[in-house]
Parts: C-alpha cells; sequence; structure tokens
C-alpha cells in the first residue's frame, strides 16, 4: 500500500528508488502502481521525475 499524502508518497518513492529499484519503472511494475498516476499525485507539489538521477526532484 502506498501513501496518499503528497510528500509522504514523495519521500517513500524516492527511499524505494535510492534503495531497492533502478527505475521508476521497475518500482512501478514491481508494486503493480501506473506511472502516471504516480506521477499525478506527485503533481501537485510541483515534482517531477529526473530518470538520470532515478528520483522526483
Amino acid at each position: 500500500m502506498i501513501p496518499n499524502d503528497p510528500m509522504i508518497l514523495l519521500s517513500f518513492i524516492n527511499t524505494k528508488l535510492r534503495d531497492e529499484y533502478k527505475s521508476l519503472d521497475l518500482l512501478c511494475d514491481d508494486l503493480q502502481l501506473d506511472k502516471a498516476e504516480l506521477e499525478s499525485k506527485l503533481s501537485g507539489i510541483d515534482y517531477t521525475y529526473n530518470p538520470e538521477l532515478n528520483r522526483f526532484v
């Protein structure tokens, strides 16, 4: 289960990307998340995924 609060979700995803997953696609596949829906939830706090850094910035 992923957090609903955007700031907690951002922290959760960035931690997962840093510690466990090599890309957002792999994380989304493993957790069965829709990438567009995830990015939409985070868009409210104006963060975008940077694939070179493998995190939201």
